[in-house]
């Protein structure tokens, strides 16, 4: 910021969605920013879980360790947030003092106490926040900024602008340890990880990057940055951004990350952390080339002096980065893969190191963009351990606890990550299905229902349509319910609640003579299935419980829909319902509570047709359905009881 400019012409952007401040909230929270973006944008919010003991004051070791190893290289604290209604300014100082001493342990340049901090201040009564600007740890002066942008679509803001860096590293080497000396142990082992860490530097190391198709994994473009090219000094924020584009064919050190990204994607919805430009990036070390010098190997001998143990230590690199499309290779190798290989070697290192002597604990990288956050994040888990064990769930809610998530859905396991390695469909799906991959969400983009002034409760998250003369099997008359259950265990997969593959038509029966609800006969036969037994299954695979509601009459129905409404809006899973004969899934509800007028959003399972999506919606196998229609036909049948099967979504993380 010159010393021209005034708080006037300041702005500060936010990306991330409205802060929307509640009691619950987290007094402090770190403002996550990116070299690579306009100064005062601010993409992200973390809270501050770590405190010292004996006040609330920040332990701001333990924040950056955590901070350091969750941040992808090209995201950095660019300040705090205090929630607090007390003299703004006041507040805002102390949110500048956090977010630089924050900084200043995150950054290895040293020159944080020099650089410009956010400080924010939300009202926890209105909701209402303030913003204010230090230019330096030396200067007194705090400015207040009044002029704020909130991005309407961030999302495009981020990945139109930048792309993702991704380096696979596997390292192995030996290393020998004194085994009954722990010191001197954990000495010899840091002095051989900082000899690998000096390797990403070497003059004659290789870094290839590569464009690869998305579909076939086919090489499209290649170049190479070599070690002896690396500049280290250039600070990102000081590099060029702008300017003509480098001809094809011009020098290697002038190519931008530009060049290995599509040209542009003509459909919004698909811009995002998902779907975005992904550069592939390879290290070699070469030793090929010709010396000025002949030397004969020379092998050298140390007798050890007491008892050693041969150590092979693997470590299992996988760093994502993130880089302006316009930053030239050179320097989104040494500014930020390079950084973020060092770190990750260094963290898991520091991970190894106090059990040293003992068990080692396996650990691996993985990549997630949950709801409301708009970057990927890293998280290290160690393997050792299972999901379900005390150890993994610990570190999972103090994540959740960390990105303020929900404390009752799984969205940091294994199943939640992103997969940047395999080949995707036309779909940009990862499908594990075997033949043809089915339909999900097929209510998307169907008719409105024509209730006047309703409240649309909808479910939450994805599913599968499964439907009569699927797989194979004809089960047209008979499966209607279990075609239901598939749909419903199906939700339960593709929000990560499970890995177990959608039962079968015989897999459920089997399932129910195990429980001892059916005798043996029952498997392999044509006999349906209603509610109770629906709710019998999920619990034996899921442990999901179910709550049922019973009606005596389909005219009964609309008089549920409050409490329909309010399952959807709370718990978000498909519902079954069956009636007489017939088992229908149902998504959602229509319904204006004054008039009382409502609509219900079925799926319908009888549907024998191919999977085509226009196919359904035109023929109204999956469409909003009324209590009686038009033309005064009843869609539930009046002389018929139904049960409602209502799956709560398990409290877990």
């Amino acid at each position: 910021m010159g010393m021209e400019e005034t708080a006037e012409n300041v702005v500060v952007r936010v990306l991330c969605p409205k802060l929307v401040i509640t009691r619950n909230e987290t007094e402090l929270q770190w403002l996550i920013g990116s070299p690579f973006f306009p100064r005062f944008t601010i993409v992200s919010t973390l809270r501050c879980i770590h405190t010292s003991d004996s006040s609330s004051t920040p332990d701001y070791t333990k924040e950056s360790e955590d901070i350091r190893t969750l941040l992808l290289k090209g995201f950095d604290v660019i300040g705090a947030l205090i929630v607090g209604s007390s003299d703004p300014e006041e507040t805002s100082r102390k949110a500048v003092n956090a977010g630089r001493q924050l900084r200043k342990l995150l950054c290895d340049e040293g020159n944080a106490g020099n650089e410009e901090i956010i400080g924010a201040v939300a009202d926890s009564s209105t909701g209402g926040t303030r913003f204010f600007v230090s230019r330096s740890e030396k200067s007194t002066s705090i400015q207040s900024i009044t002029s704020v942008v909130y991005e309407d679509q961030p999302e495009k803001y981020i990945w139109e602008r930048g792309c993702l860096l991704r380096c696979e590293l596997p390292i192995k080497f030996p290393v020998c340890i004194p085994v009954k000396n722990l010191s001197d142990a954990q000495s010899i082992f840091l002095h051989a990880t900082e000899a690998v860490v000096a390797k990403f530097t070497d003059p004659q190391v290789t870094y290839i990057m590569e464009r690869l198709n998305v579909v076939s994994s086919e090489t499209l473009h290649t170049a190479i940055v070599r070690g002896r090219e690396l500049d280290f000094n250039t600070d990102i924020s000081n590099i060029n951004l702008v300017g003509e584009k480098p001809a094809q064919n011009s020098n290697l050190r002038a190519l931008r990350c530009t060049q290995f990204c599509s040209k542009g994607v003509t459909d919004p919805a698909a811009i995002s952390a998902e779907n975005a430009d992904v550069i592939q990036v390879r290290v070699m070390l070469n030793r090929s080339e010709e010396s000025k010098t002949f030397t004969a190997p020379i092998a050298e001998y140390v007798p050890a002096l007491e008892e050693v143990r041969l150590l092979i230590v693997n470590f299992e690199l996988e760093v994502i980065c993130y880089a302006a499309k316009d930053v030239p290779l050179m320097y989104a190798v040494s500014r930020v893969i390079i950084p973020g290989l060092v770190e990750q070697l260094k963290s898991m290192r520091n991970a190894i190191l106090p059990k040293l002597l003992t068990q080692h604990p396996q650990l691996h990288t993985y990549y997630f963009k949950p709801p409301g956050l708009l970057h990927p994040i890293n998280v290290t888990y160690e393997c050792n351990y299972g999901e379900t064990e005390l150890k993994q769930v610990n570190v999972r809610r103090s994540l959740h606890l960390r990105l303020g998530l929900p404390f009752d859905r799984p969205l940091l396991r294994i199943a939640n990550a992103l997969n940047f390695s395999t080949a995707k469909d036309n779909l940009g799906n990862n499908s594990k299905r075997k033949g043809t991959p089915l339909l999900k969400d097929v209510h998307n983009g169907i008719p409105s229902s024509g209730v006047s002034g309703g409240i649309i409760s909808l479910v939450q998250g994805s599913y599968e349509y499964y439907h009569y003369l699927q797989d194979g099997l004809d089960d047209s008359g008979w499966g209607c319910a279990y075609r239901s259950l598939q749909t419903i265990m199906s939700w339960f997969r593709l929000q990560h609640y499970t890995s177990i593959d959608v039962p079968s038509h015989r897999e459920i029966q089997q399932t129910l003579v195990e429980i001892g609800d059916k005798d043996h006969s029952f498997i392999g036969s044509r006999e349906w299935i209603g509610a109770i037994e629906l709710s019998f299954v999920l619990d034996k695979l899921l442990g999901v419980s179910c709550k049922v509601i019973n009606v005596m009459s389909g005219a009964e129905l609309p008089e549920k829909c409050r409490e329909l409404a309010l399952h959807f809006e709370n718990q978000g899973t498909p519902i079954m319902i069956g009636g007489g004969v017939l088992a229908y899934t149902l998504l959602g509800v229509d319904y204006n509570e004054g008039t009382g007028d409502c609509a219900f959003l079925i799926l319908d399972p009888h549907y024998t047709g191919n999977d085509e999506h226009k196919k359904i919606v035109n023929g109204g196998w999956c469409g909003w359905k009324k209590a009686i229609d038009s033309k005064g036909n009843d869609f539930f049948l009046h002389d018929k009881f139904y049960n409602l099967l209502l799956p709560q979504r398990p409290n877990m993380v």
